[in-house]
């Protein structure tokens, strides 16, 4: 069966971006006053919730690893927007603006996927969803470091970079989870 990575992606893409615009004309962009240390936390508790749905196998909320999954992605969008936004910004954004930071950060995501997929060939195709929750997991936990170390690196990339790899990871996942 071939294969059409960019469709998947977009698809995905589509999903997470649509409950991503229907929540901002819900609640506005609330999110904006989240500081990048607690959007990285909000990462932390879904991923760490999928792990731990992973082991037991059972949800007591009601809420599935496709949708903290789609979480993820959200979230990363967000930890992105904030990063080059000051607090100077005004916390409500208009929608369209929203969108337009949304797609933005999307594309520059699936470029930077499709640049590691030319260099790594679709190596995540054989990877076990759970091996995908441990390396988003894992990039939390580099992420909470580098603001430990209050945004300093000797040799890493950035948060940015981090939040990118993670995102990729959550549509991994949601790809490999036959989201539709």
């Amino acid at each position: 069966m071939a294969t059409n990575t960019s469709q998947e992606y977009d698809l995905v893409i589509a999903v997470c971006k649509s409950l991503f615009l229907k929540k901002t004309n819900d609640y506005g962009t609330a999110w904006r006053i989240l500081r990048p240390s607690s959007i990285t936390d909000q990462i932390f508790i879904k991923a760490q919730r999928i792990r731990t749905l992973e082991e037991k196998k059972v949800s007591k909320v009601g809420e599935d690893i496709t949708s903290e999954y789609i979480g993820i992605v959200n979230y990363c969008i967000i930890g992105m927007i904030q990063l080059e936004m000051s607090a100077e910004d005004p916390n409500e954004l208009e929608v369209k603006l929203v969108e337009r930071l949304f797609d933005e950060k999307a594309n520059d995501t699936k470029e930077l996927m499709f640049a590691k997929n030319h260099d790594y060939g679709e190596a995540w195709r054989d990877l076990r969803i759970s091996s995908l929750t441990d390396l988003i997991l894992m990039k939390i936990f580099r992420v909470k470091q580098i603001e430990d170390n209050l945004g300093q690196t000797l040799a890493s990339e950035g948060i940015d970079a981090n939040y990118q790899d993670m995102l990729n990871y959550a549509v991994f996942a949601l790809i490999r989870l036959g989201i539709k």
